[in-house]
């Protein structure tokens, strides 16, 4: 461990933000003394102890000097700003360029969070009239510009020595511009942190639905990203001459090493390319007044219901004030929405709709690394059949896309003949929050159409009920008459005909009506009367076994009580009657934390049928355990870290969460899903022959 790791150890200060170069030459100027470790000040020109912060304010200050050009007579640091009798200091202050003595940028280094740092940098800006101001804790960077004591304003970044905030502002900014500038790589944020940032800034105050105002920016960002198609193909196009593509290779290649690309070479080729004739991205603070801001993204939030129906009403509108969008389109307008695997939007809006109903019925959306280990162990072909019974914002039927096709979720055209595999893919849901977030994903990865149905998957016998709804059926008609083909027995909603399905049903709470019950085997004890409450999951259970067609596979998530507790034989009993067991993957208990540490497994199964699964009474089962589950003790993401402590990157310029359950396009050792795989092959599983 070299000194700055040391001087950094159990902080919440890192480096990250900082190039290699200037990091070693911060180490080189280190002066130890009394086993203490000094720097000789950039700025003060003396001796300083190299605590945390000041770590963070020397490298920033190198910064300033060499990337913005800021002359040090301009720079100040430990500058007294005054507040009434009580002088208090502003980590770091660069003066304007005609008006030395009046502050024009504010840097907050001390206070290593977020929040705390945002506070303080409010009432320095507030108290000096600074325009700009900046938070780092080395990890993670913040530029605002101050437009008035209430609001801060994202900006994409603080303006050269040679610019002003205007020229920021208006700067031209295209798709190039936005996967170099791109806020969660950059600056070591997530969808969700920007989004409570926006909480905290207005939307808690703004009188409006939250979940509603940001989903609707969501999809204007997303519909905007999506009009740039042509300009992400010219991007492609010279990724691939260098060979680094920005792309999903159609094959699989497991447990082969694929030597990849860091997310740095792509951002340096990206540079080099010259986007004089790419389109203007619309979805943008340009400067302009705050109502023709509002104008603007209304127009591109109409364009984009138009694009993808059903959604949103026809007649719905953006609610928020213009100057609470003024801020939120600030605050998001430098992310890309547009990614390999959904994470980033999939962690916002699991942050959303858990606040309002999704929680309290115990159904979380699951991480996408434990959506990819289900994928790739369950192998889906082209021409198969795929549903997801509790869809949620639909993981797994994007992911079983994103294999069919080969395309991740990357603004890509797809042929017709992969859009007749994605239209083979289908996911319900009981909450219509969850089922709109869904469907605006499954409509962008599957071009245009989508499989998603707001249906009551375990209340089969009402579907005839929803379908005579007028307002539905133009909703859902189409993906539901495709559903319909599917049915083993006309008339009947039981059992359909699917070669898969996946699912992570609600584990909380029991079905208590007796309407419910009266349906399913495992609604009746051993003496055949029925129970007056059946857990919600258990009926999950049989009903899945229902949609899956003999010799159709699955993969459900289940609480791990469900493979112990004596209690629930009978259930296990039911299951091996039914389908081979092919696997249990016991998760770890952070896995779906921060909203339940109950301890889950994954159940693989395969439904008994003579040519594909014969049944047999003794057969190997594979049995998995993940040590490394992604996530630390209050559910928070942990990212795997390269050689110099830095958050490594994909090369899609995405986080790696560091788990053990496949192995990320072999960035992560091979996992549990590569480790079935070899073993599904040699016992020679009908779906990896």
């Amino acid at each position: 461990m070299n000194i700055l790791d040391t001087i950094l150890k159990e902080t919440q200060y890192n480096l990250s933000i900082f190039s290699k170069n200037d990091i070693t030459n911060l180490e080189k100027k280190i002066i130890i003394k009394q086993k203490k470790n000094f720097i000789r000040c950039l700025i003060r020109d003396k001796e300083i102890q190299l605590k945390p912060e000041e770590v963070v304010r020397q490298l920033y200050a190198e910064k300033l000097i060499n990337e913005y050009g800021y002359p040090k007579k301009r720079i100040r640091f430990e500058h007294p700003v005054q507040f009434g009798r009580e002088t208090k200091s502003a980590d770091v202050v660069v003066f304007d360029k005609d008006r030395p003595t009046v502050e024009y940028i504010i840097i907050e280094v001390k206070k290593p969070k977020l929040k705390d740092g945002k506070e303080q940098l409010r009432s320095y800006c507030n108290a000096t009239g600074a325009p700009i101001g900046v938070w780092t804790n080395g990890g993670q960077i913040s530029h605002y510009n101050r437009k008035d004591p209430n609001f801060f304003e994202d900006i994409t970044d603080i303006p050269k020595e040679d610019q002003t905030l205007e020229d920021i502002l208006k700067e031209r900014f295209t798709w190039r511009d936005l996967i170099i500038k791109d806020k969660i790589p950059n600056e070591g944020k997530s969808l969700k942190t920007i989004i409570t940032e926006m909480e905290d800034e207005v939307l808690a105050n703004a009188g409006v639905d939250v979940f509603e105002e940001v989903f609707k920016l969501i999809f204007t960002k997303l519909y905007d990203e999506q009009k740039s198609q042509k300009d992400r193909d010219v991007v492609n196009y010279f990724l691939k001459k260098k060979n680094l593509p920005m792309v999903a290779e159609r094959k699989a290649t497991y447990g082969k090493k694929d030597n990849g690309s860091t997310f740095d070479e792509v951002r340096k080729v990206v540079k080099d390319i010259d986007d004089t004739s790419f389109r203007i991205l619309e979805f943008r603070n340009t400067g302009q007044s705050e109502g023709d801001l509002k104008k603007k993204i209304q127009k591109l939030f109409d364009e984009a219901k138009k694009k993808w129906p059903g959604v949103f009403p026809d007649e719905s509108k953006i609610d928020l004030s213009p100057s609470h969008l003024s801020v939120c389109i600030s605050s998001l307008q430098d992310v890309k929405l547009f990614n390999s695997n959904l994470q980033v939007i999939d962690e916002a809006f699991e942050y959303l709709v858990s606040k309002s109903s999704k929680g309290e019925k115990g159904q979380y959306f699951t991480p996408r690394h434990v959506i990819d280990m289900c994928v790739k162990m369950l192998n889906p072909k082209q021409g198969e059949y795929m549903i997801d019974t509790a869809s949620g914002s639909c993981g797994f039927t994007v992911h079983t896309i994103f294999h069919l096709t080969g395309h991740l979720f990357e603004n890509t055209e797809i042929s017709q003949e992969e859009k007749d595999d994605v239209l083979k893919v289908f996911g319900i849901d009981f909450d219509e929050k969850v089922v709109r977030v869904a469907r605006t994903l499954n409509l962008i990865a599957g071009d245009g159409e989508t499989n998603v149905l707001h249906l009551n998957t375990l209340d089969y016998d009402r579907w005839h009920e929803t379908i005579k709804n007028p307002d539905w059926l133009m909703t859902y008609g189409s993906g539901y008459k495709r559903l319909e083909a599917l049915k083993k027995e006309t008339g009947a909603y039981k059992e359909f005909r699917f070669d898969i399905l996946m699912a992570n049903p609600p584990f909380a709470g029991d079905i208590k009506e007796s309407r419910i019950i009266h349906k399913y085997e495992l609604g009746y004890n051993e003496k055949n009367k029925p129970k007056s409450k059946v857990g919600r999951d258990i009926l999950f259970i049989e009903r899945n076994l229902d949609f899956i067609k003999p010799g159709g596979r699955l993969a459900i998530v289940l609480p791990q009580g469900r493979f112990n507790n004596t209690s629930d034989k009978d259930i296990r009993e039911f299951i091996a009657d039914r389908a081979r067991i092919l696997a249990v993957v016991g998760l770890q208990v952070n896995t779906f934390k921060p909203h339940t540490g109950t301890k889950t497994s994954v159940l693989f199964l395969q439904k008994w049928n003579d040519k594909l699964c014969p049944k047999k009474d003794d057969y190997p089962i594979f049995f998995g355990v993940s040590e490394k589950s992604g996530k630390d003790n209050s559910g928070e993401y942990v990212y795997l870290k390269n050689g110099d402590g830095k958050t490594k990157l994909d090369k899609y310029g995405h986080f790696i969460v560091d788990h053990d359950l496949h192995s990320h396009g072999s960035e992560l050792p091979d996992g549990i899903a590569e480790a079935f795989i070899d073993w599904a092959k040699k016992i020679k599983l009908s779906f990896w022959r």
